[in-house]
């Protein structure tokens, strides 16, 4: 039996009512915010209140109240409606979606992991209650409240499963939504053996330029699958060692999985408030992030002023950092980092720019995305370079260590200048990475 969306509804809105008359008498008592997991827990048991006062309503006016099955589907309903993504979580739930697009509440588009797409069954009744959906999730999504209204029409945010949402609004004629799925969030480079998108020899090497802490910047076009990368590097990272990562919007969820990295302080980019004030951008959170004793420092994603911030920490003895960046190609990151550069608040001239770019990046891994028409166009996903930043003469000169070979996955093509530091940590040229 399908659960009555409109009496979800209803019953959200009476607990929401609780949940904000508690907030008020609080304030006015002087009593401390409820945490969010407290006031979760909270809502629970208001939430069996109204479902109990509902139960009791039906019997009283002669109808059948909701079945024990029923009634804990009512509940999951109002409880997605109130902290999770309401009736997109069937689509999230689904293992084989890969993204989501919609345009406005009843477009709802999905593309499955095998390259399939199919148009889904709407996810709202109208496009204000889409709306209401990606403001709830904003306010409850990531460290603190972001808005979603006419006067902040961006939202980029993680959902609790680690998925990322892009949602805009008033800048198009219907509200929209682009939820990329984070299907491999606990993954390793041995996962990326077996799914085709290294070779041994490259996971190898991989693991050594972690181990021996060479910065690496992974690049690529969007939904290449330059985080699941970044993911993989740095679960490469022994335990002990102390990481911070620097987000626009939680993504990488490293301190979710204590027993790879028990020691992760995650930043997150703060909007200004509705009068302008307490923005707090990436680059002040990469400055922030030296203070704070780490043994690594992570950077989601490059896309503005803070590269010029990043890559003075990376030449500045903070070794072993990753980030990743938009790119069409390996050689072509130097190039959009000096854009960067020159955008940025400290105007670096293309000179410094690439004399920093030396200084400062080991190795460039570009992850390309392809589909794959000889098996019925699955979208396939693989690193097809890896270029070795080498010094500068004017600009960067750099050696294509690994490059595409006849499948388009990366093999080895040139020599490594740091052959021996990697060698040093049980890099084995030409062999598979132990245990693969």
């Amino acid at each position: 039996m399908a659960v009555d969306q409109a009496l979800v509804r209803r019953l959200r809105e009476e607990v929401a009512d609780v949940l904000a008359r508690q907030r008020r008498d609080d304030a006015a008592a002087g009593v401390a915010q409820m945490s969010g997991q407290d006031e979760r827990q909270f809502a629970r048991a208001v939430v069996n209140r109204v479902l109990d006062a509902y139960a009791r309503a039906e019997i009283a006016a002669g109808r059948t109240p909701p079945s024990p099955v029923e009634e804990s589907e009512l509940a999951s309903g109002i409880h997605a409606a109130l902290y999770g993504v309401g009736r997109l979580q069937p689509l999230l739930d689904d293992r084989d979606v890969e993204n989501v697009d919609i345009n406005g509440c009843d477009n709802v588009f999905v593309q499955y992991a095998d390259g399939r797409e199919a148009r889904m069954p709407p996810v709202a009744e109208s496009d204000d209650e889409l709306v209401e959906l990606i403001q709830i999730l904003g306010a409850y999504s990531g460290l603190s409240s972001r808005p979603f209204d006419s006067a902040n029409p961006q939202l980029d945010i993680r959902l609790p499963d680690g998925s990322r949402m892009s949602a805009v609004m008033d800048v198009c004629a219907r509200p929209s939504i682009s939820i990329r799925r984070a299907r491999l969030s606990r993954v390793h480079l041995d996962d990326l053996v077996r799914l085709g998108s290294v070779t041994h020899e490259v996971a190898a090497f991989l693991s050594a330029a972690v181990a021996a802490r060479k910065n690496i910047m992974i690049a690529g076009a969007t939904n290449a699958g330059k985080t699941t990368m970044l993911r993989a590097l740095a679960n490469e990272i022994r335990p002990h060692e102390r990481l911070i990562t620097v987000e626009r919007a939680l993504e990488l969820g490293l301190g979710e999985f204590p027993d790879l990295h028990p020691n992760v302080v995650a930043f997150e980019e703060r909007l200004p408030n509705s009068e302008g004030n307490g923005a707090i951008s990436m680059a002040e959170l990469v400055r922030r992030s030296l203070r704070m004793n780490p043994s690594r420092v992570i950077v989601g994603e490059v896309l503005g002023d803070e590269i010029v911030t990043m890559l003075n920490a990376m030449s500045q003895g903070n070794d072993g950092s990753l980030s990743t960046i938009h790119a069409n190609s390996s050689i072509e990151v130097f190039n959009r980092i000096s854009t960067y550069a020159i955008q940025s608040q400290e105007r670096l001239p293309v000179e410094a720019t690439m004399m920093l770019i030396a200084g400062a990046i080991d190795f460039v891994v570009f992850v390309q995305k392809q589909n794959d028409y000889l098996h019925g166009g699955r979208l396939r996903r693989f690193v097809a370079s890896i270029r070795e930043v080498n010094g500068i003469d004017g600009r960067v000169l750099s050696s294509e260590v690994f490059a595409p070979g006849p499948d388009g996955v990366a093999v080895a093509s040139a020599p490594i200048a740091c052959l021996d530091e990697l060698v040093a940590v049980g890099y084995t040229p030409g062999y598979a990475m132990r245990g693969l």
